[in-house]
């Protein structure tokens, strides 16, 4: 029986097989933008979810680089298809969701977020990963990655409710993480920061 520790390694494996394959970061780069892995993956904490997150940054932002770096991604043979929601006045930034289908069928959700450089979001995420890979334990990665794999896919958890749950909860399995998480304000896990 493998290890939960295997099984992220190998889902990881893939999700930057998808990245690569599909050059996501060169979509970016040839407009000029800085693109930052964040979340799951780059903690290396994914492990049921086939979820890839970047925030991407340009200087000066124009939604048409955003849109330039998106149709290259888009000629791409994997590519199913790509969501786009303009949220610069209500949360500075433009959201692309794309999916991916890799050779085993399986499809991957590639969160890009294009975020104005003045945001006050500009940044924070990826400080978030630091500080959740600086404090994470071989036991608290262990519990963290077994909590995500226990909870059925169809039920939409965010990660960092569960990094906050095992890390300042001392949560170690998945019923205690839906008791602790019932009892959690909805809107302050969002900011958290171990």
């Amino acid at each position: 029986m493998s290890s939960v520790f295997d099984i992220a390694t190998g889902v990881q494996e893939r999700a930057w097989s998808v990245i690569e394959d599909a050059d996501i970061i060169g979509c970016w780069t040839s407009v000029g933008a800085t693109i930052n892995l964040v979340g799951s993956l780059k903690m290396g904490l994914l492990i049921s979810n086939r979820d890839i997150d970047f925030h991407i940054y340009t200087d000066p932002f124009r939604l048409s680089d955003s849109f330039s770096a998106v149709s290259r991604l888009a000629e791409h043979q994997a590519i199913r298809s790509i969501n786009y929601t303009n949220l610069l006045e209500a949360e500075d930034c433009i959201e692309w969701h794309a999916f991916y289908e890799d050779s085993l069928g399986d499809i991957w959700q590639i969160d890009m977020i294009h975020l104005l450089c003045e945001s006050p979001y500009a940044g924070y995420f990826e400080r978030v990963a630091e500080r959740i890979c600086a404090v994470l334990t071989d036991e608290t990665r262990e519990a963290i990655l077994t909590i995500k794999n226990s909870i059925p896919t169809e039920k939409r958890v965010k990660g960092i409710e569960i990094c906050r749950a095992v890390i300042e909860g001392n949560i170690r399995d998945e019923p205690s993480f839906w008791k602790w998480k019932a009892q959690q304000p909805k809107k302050e896990l969002l900011l958290w920061v171990p």
